[in-house]
């Protein structure tokens, strides 16, 4: 990796409980995190913004950080996550996604959700690196996330970690709650699809996944959690993937990350 290009992750970000987590998940991140050299800030496309019109892009001075979800231990919702905010930076996001002809807002109230603070815990446990979150875009298609992570892959070259935070197999009604089984067939059947595209960079199969990927339906429901892999793959244009993590949780939870280096 050419000392100046920063990479691209995907991570599934899986259960909000992973913030309070200190196993291999956790691990993985911070083993990852540990090896970067250079990077400056970060800006993450969750999949717990979805846009109502124009890309938000995050442009307060200090974020705050949301707790946007319900009935999990009260420790949970002590955690904060106080990394700064970039305006400058955030400004150049909006140009960059303007200039490819996407609408974007700067939102100078947005917080950051769990999706952002829980991966970027892990990775950036001091909260110190700046942070922008940026929407995925309304009336979206895999085509439209994937040319907005195009949009900002110049930011690479300028210290910019840019960080896709979803989920490949999402199906909350389909999870064991009371343990960790192993994933069902239809589970580990569409993750393997999605890994096997993502190791041959077949961007052509991953933009149609909804109409190839076995067992689609199941695993992605709605696409939230999904979508942001193709501003990952957007960014990473032609960077070969490396795996980050490979596990489940609540047994058809997929926590599967990869990293684009180079």
């Amino acid at each position: 990796m050419s000392p100046s290009l920063q990479p691209v992750a995907f991570i599934s970000h899986g259960s909000p409980m992973l913030a309070l987590d200190q196993g291999a998940w956790s691990q993985a991140l911070q083993a990852w995190a540990g090896s970067l050299a250079g990077v400056r800030a970060v800006v993450v496309m969750s999949a717990h913004w979805e846009g109502a019109g124009a890309i938000g892009v995050t442009a307060a001075v200090q974020p705050k950080t949301m707790h946007d979800f319900s009935g999990f231990p009260e420790a949970l919702y002590q955690l904060q996550y106080p990394a700064p905010g970039d305006p400058v930076l955030a400004r150049q996001v909006a140009e960059l996604l303007r200039g490819d002809g996407m609408e974007a807002a700067l939102d100078a109230t947005r917080p950051f959700d769990h999706g952002a603070w829980v991966p970027l815990m892990k990775l950036f446990p001091g909260a110190q690196m700046p942070v922008i979150q940026v929407a995925l875009p309304a009336s979206r298609t895999p085509g439209s996330v994937f040319r907005a992570g195009q949009a900002l892959a110049p930011l690479r070259e300028e210290g910019v970690l840019l960080l896709a935070s979803g989920g490949v197999v999402h199906n909350l009604r389909r999870l064991d709650w009371s343990g960790d089984p192993g994933p069902e067939p239809w589970a580990k059947g569409f993750d393997d699809w999605i890994e096997a595209g993502v190791q041959a960079l077949d961007v052509p199969r991953l933009l149609e996944a909804a109409q190839r990927g076995p067992f689609y339906r199941e695993a992605v429901p709605t696409s939230e959690h999904f979508d942001p892999l193709y501003f990952a793959l957007g960014a990473a244009g032609n960077s070969r993937s490396a795996p980050l993590f490979q596990g489940w949780q609540h047994g058809n939870l997929s926590l599967k990350a990869w990293a684009w280096n180079g």
